[in-house]
């Protein structure tokens, strides 16, 4: 599912609001999700999941198609961590 299908689908199971509100309110929260991490922080949506950044240092890789040496920068990576209500939902629907 991409963003402009949960923005339709939400949508039509709430008709009293237009199409482009909940496009803003989802632009609204993922972009408050975003800032927050941004800062640092942890953002945990309760039965859903954890979203926080993890810091890789920098460090010496490998060009997979020459072998030289390469040197990669420090980086922050977005990390998700699933919660219990989601992991218990996908167990249960999996056969």
């Amino acid at each position: 599912m991409i963003k402009s299908e949960l923005v339709q689908r939400i949508a039509s199971q709430n008709p009293h609001l237009y199409q482009r509100d909940v496009e803003n309110i989802v632009n609204a929260i993922l972009g408050e999700i975003i800032a927050a991490m941004a800062r640092g922080d942890r953002v945990e949506l309760r039965g859903f999941g954890a979203f926080s950044v993890k810091n890789r240092p920098a460090r010496t890789g490998r060009n997979p198609r020459t072998g030289a040496h390469v040197s990669v920068g420090r980086k922050a990576v977005p990390f998700f961590k699933t919660g219990k209500e989601m992991r218990e939902r996908l167990n249960r629907l999996a056969p």
